[in-house]
């Protein structure tokens, strides 16, 4: 069993940066590829980034790329997504999800293992 906790949410201006955490417990936690993902108000959830086990392999969606980094500290069980030149269209709710194959966020084709409750996030001025 893995719990997530996210972190690091809040109210930003456009422009701006956030950096997300997400916690994790358990000692299985660098068994685990790692995801980010987002729902906005009116929308589907959404991909965002992915990293993978040992963090040598990242994934990005491409409303994110080139923004945005994730990161994780396989020592601290934590994974982070760090956010830059926020825009309005990058508010949404950000979940972190934990899944035993890094290849299942990339084909979205299951749902990944463990979930995170969320954390929220608004791009406003």
């Amino acid at each position: 069993q893995v719990q997530l906790v996210e972190s690091g949410g809040g109210l930003v201006q456009p422009g701006g940066s956030l950096r997300l955490s997400c916690a994790a417990s358990g000692r299985t936690f660098s068994r685990y590829a790692m995801g980010w993902f987002r729902r906005a108000p009116g929308k589907e959830r959404e991909f965002v980034a992915a990293v993978s086990e040992g963090g040598l392999r990242t994934y990005y969606v491409d409303s994110v790329k080139g923004r945005s980094t994730i990161s994780r500290d396989n020592a601290k069980n934590t994974v982070y997504l760090q956010m830059n030149s926020l825009k309005p269209e990058d508010t949404a709710v950000y979940y972190c999800a934990a899944d035993t194959y890094y290849i299942d966020f990339l084909s979205g084709t299951s749902e990944p293992d463990y979930w995170g409750q969320g954390t929220q996030v608004t791009i406003s001025s």
